[in-house]
This record gives structure tokens, sequence and C-alpha cells, in this order.
């Protein structure tokens, strides 16, 4: 696949009208904008999904896009992480390419905890690196007998004279096999559950780790197995406090977690704008698609499950941003995020899903854009918290009520 092409007589350019709503400022108008016209001159070839993601983080880099996923102080482009900013560079990005979208995210996913608790060298060290491209980044947390369980996780840093031992594996790496380093999180007091995990830095060429196991899915995405065999890291690599890797993945993930929802946006946005053109050009027993009832029904349905999602995920974002009493770590916010990821994911299946029925025969056409989509949002109801564990969050805090 290349991305940004648009086959079709009228385009697939992405909708700005919902700019206009009051979640956002100027300023995030202006990147969107920008965002959308540096789109539209991109030409990736994606048949390589390693090499792809490579050219799109030096490509995100280069054009200052990946500034957003840093703080200012080491090269961002604002004073923190903008959560509004993030919805806007997700949606835009996945809208035109999903692999896009993912080469960014990681960018600021796997980098979240050193921005959040890393200590001056680290963040001087690889945030700047992260802004740019140079430097590609890795969260590693999953396990494969702890995905949503993260507290069973089993990898074990043991203490040395001069730092930690790594032993164990983590599995469903994104960017596995080609980030640069990795933020790994690790039991240092096995019996501790989740109060005994601790956060590491694990460069890519450090000795005793194994990431060749690469995983194959069924939507281009790089994903390994990583194994550590006696693994050595410095003390300096710890990121934040001993036993405190809980708290920093869930507030690394917390953060993240609304712009999720807005990369699923994106693809159900682009999937709807492919279902529009089609059903004006189709030709149907003398007439279009679109001038039949069912179909006008169904690109009703369509734009009422887009819209329910961007409310949810635009609040979640503007909440994080802009409310001091409801702020990232708090119930309110958790809950608002866990919302947003579990709305915009399951309407984005549903919309693209009723986009391929559109298209009948060519919606399952390897190659063609509905096709890819249809592969590309399944995995965004599992991962960084499947739709089961939001509906847990959601329901406990109702409780709390």
């Amino acid at each position: 696949m290349v991305a940004f092409e648009h086959p079709h007589p009228h385009g697939a350019l992405a909708p700005t009208a919902h700019l206009e709503l009051p979640f956002f400022d100027d300023a995030h108008r202006a990147l969107a904008n920008g965002l959308v016209a540096w789109a539209r001159e991109q030409r990736v070839d994606e048949s390589d999904d390693r090499a792809a993601c490579k050219d799109w983080v030096r490509r995100l880099g280069a054009a200052g896009w990946l500034r957003y996923c840093v703080p200012e102080d080491h090269g961002g482009a604002l004073p923190g992480l903008d959560s509004r900013a993030l919805v806007i560079l997700r949606e835009t990005l996945a809208y035109h390419s999903p692999l896009a979208d993912f080469a960014f995210a990681m960018q600021g996913l796997g980098s979240g905890a050193i921005t959040l608790a890393g200590t001056a060298a680290q963040q001087a060290i690889y945030l700047p690196a992260v802004a740019s491209g140079e430097k590609i980044a890795a969260f590693a947390l999953s396990e494969p007998e702890a995905g949503s369980d993260v507290a069973a996780m089993a990898l074990r840093a043991t203490p040395t004279p001069t730092g930690w031992t790594l032993n164990g594996q983590k599995t469903w790496i994104s960017n596995g096999g080609m980030a640069d380093f990795y933020v790994v999180f690790a039991k240092t007091e096995p019996d501790a559950g989740a109060r005994g995990i601790s956060a590491f830095i694990v460069n890519a060429d450090a000795p005793g780790l194994d990431a060749s196991a690469h995983i194959q899915v069924m939507a281009p995405h790089p994903l390994a197995t990583l194994t550590f065999t006696d693994c050595r890291v410095d003390s300096d690599a710890l990121v934040g406090p001993v036993n405190g890797g809980f708290k920093l993945a869930m507030q690394t993930l917390d953060i993240f977690r609304a712009s999720v929802a807005a990369a699923a946006l994106g693809m159900a946005r682009r999937a709807f704008a492919e279902a529009v053109a089609h059903a004006k050009t189709r030709k149907m027993f003398g007439q279009t698609l679109a001038d039949f009832q069912l179909t006008q029904a169904k690109l009703g349905e369509m734009s009422a499950l887009i819209d329910a999602a961007a409310m949810l995920t635009y609040r979640a974002a503007w909440q994080r941003d802009c409310s001091s009493t409801s702020g990232a770590g708090t119930p309110a916010y958790t809950a608002a995020a866990a919302s947003a990821k579990l709305t915009a994911t399951e309407n984005a299946q549903r919309v693209i899903d009723m986009a391929l029925q559109m298209f009948g025969g060519r919606g399952v056409q390897v190659g063609q854009t509905i096709e890819h989509l249809y592969r590309d949002i399944r995995s965004l109801r599992i991962y960084e918290g499947a739709s089961e564990v939001q509906l847990l969050i959601l329901g406990k805090n109702a409780l709390k009520t």
C-alpha cells in the first residue's frame, strides 16, 4: 500500500469542520491545517511495515511533528504533552495512514515514562532524539502471561553492585526489533504484585537482549517478543523510583488513551469518506447507490457513530488539558479517557464494517482502502487497554459515585 493515494474522483481529504468545536483553540486549528497540507504531499511505500515505519519516523521528525511527543524543554513544540494536539495529530495521520499514526504514537508512548519521571540526564539523552526522529522508542509492558493483568508480570530485575540484571520476556511489543531503546517494566519485588514493579531504559544493543522474534499480525504493525537473558543495565537506567513502575505505566497509558480513541476516529472518518464517495458514483439499477434510502440510513448511522465518538474523544483530551480539578490521573479524567477509548474503537469497528458491506466484493479485495482499514481497526479494541478493561474502569467509577 502507498499512503495518501486517493484513486476515486472525489478524493479523500481529512474533514476539518470539527476543529470549530469549542474544545480546540486557534493553535490547535493551525496545527491541524498544517498537518493536512503536509500529509497531502507524502508518498510512502508501506509494503514493508518495518521499513515504512522507519521512513515515517524520519519524515515526521524532519517535519517537526514528533516535537509534540515531548515537552518544550527537550526539543518539544509545547511546554508539556498536550492531549488535544496528540488527538489532532493521531486522528489526521490515521485518516491517511494507520501506519503513520502508529509511528507517531509510539514515539510518544515509548518515551512517555521518561517525560513523566526520567532524570534530567535521561531526558537530555532520549527526548531530543525522539523529537527529531533520531531514535525510535518502544514501551515494553506486556508479557506472554501478563497482558491486561499487568501485576502478573514475571520479568525479573535483580539488583547488582552497579545496576540491575533482567531475566524474562516481553511480548507484543510495538517497534520490537527496530527500536533504539525500550522502556521496560520488570518485577523488583516479586511478591509485591503491582507494588513491586520498576521501569528501566534498555538500549537495543544491551548485551543479553534478543529482539529477533518478530510477530506477524493481520495488519501491518511491527511487533516482537523481547527475551532478556542476564541483560545488564547500569543503575542510571532506572526510571522513577524503585517499585514505582506500575503507577508510572498507568500514568503513561492514561495520557495516551484518548489519542488511541482519536486514531480509531481517524480510521472511521476515512471509511465514511470512502463510503460516501462510493455511494455517489456506484451505478445500480439505473441510479446510484446513494439514491437508495437504505444507503442513506446506513450513512446516517455511520455519521452518528462518528460524532458520538468524536465528542467523547475531544472531551477527554480537553479535560486533561484544561481542567485544574479533573486533570490526568484523577478518577474523572481516567473515566473520560476510558469512555472515549471504548466508544471510539467500538464505533469505528462498526463504521468500517458498514462501509465494507457497502462496497460489496470490492470491500474484501486485498489492497483496497476499506479492506486495509478493516484489518487495521481490529487491534485498537485490544491494545493499551482492551474494551473489557475500559468497561471495568467505567463500572468501578460508577459504583464510587
